[in-house]
């Protein structure tokens, strides 16, 4: 079972990677005004939110304990990650707070990821 969960990690962080990696790339198209949604952010945001659940749902046969309250906020970031990208996805350029909000929200999810840890 830990051998599932870490093959689902590494999936996971390929999809923070697909993320991240199409935001950097339209850094130079926000300054010319032609900055859009890639399929490279849909499909990591898409894969983050698949792996994310299947992570957490693999911790109880673990016998991990789940900080819910990390999750929730996690999730909280990456719906509305989801929700910015699908609503400028077919626009041909988008707004110019667009893609640095998706940026600074999968960075604090990044942060949230690896900084925060529990109480014990």
């Amino acid at each position: 079972m830990e051998i599932v969960k870490n093959i689902v990690l590494a999936l996971h962080i390929i999809g923070v990677a697909s993320l991240l990696g199409g935001i950097l790339v339209q850094i130079s198209a926000i300054k010319l005004g032609k900055a859009r949604i890639i399929p490279a952010i849909l499909h990591g945001a898409w894969v983050m939110l698949a792996t994310g659940i299947v992570l957490v749902g693999l911790q109880y046969p673990l016998g991990h304990e789940v900080d819910n309250v990390k999750i929730t906020i996690k999730l909280v970031i990456l719906i509305a990650i989801l929700i910015i990208a699908l609503i400028n996805r077919k626009r041909e350029t988008v707004a110019r707070w667009v893609v640095p909000t998706l940026g600074v929200l999968t960075v604090a999810n990044i942060v949230i990821a690896t900084v925060w840890r529990p109480y014990n």
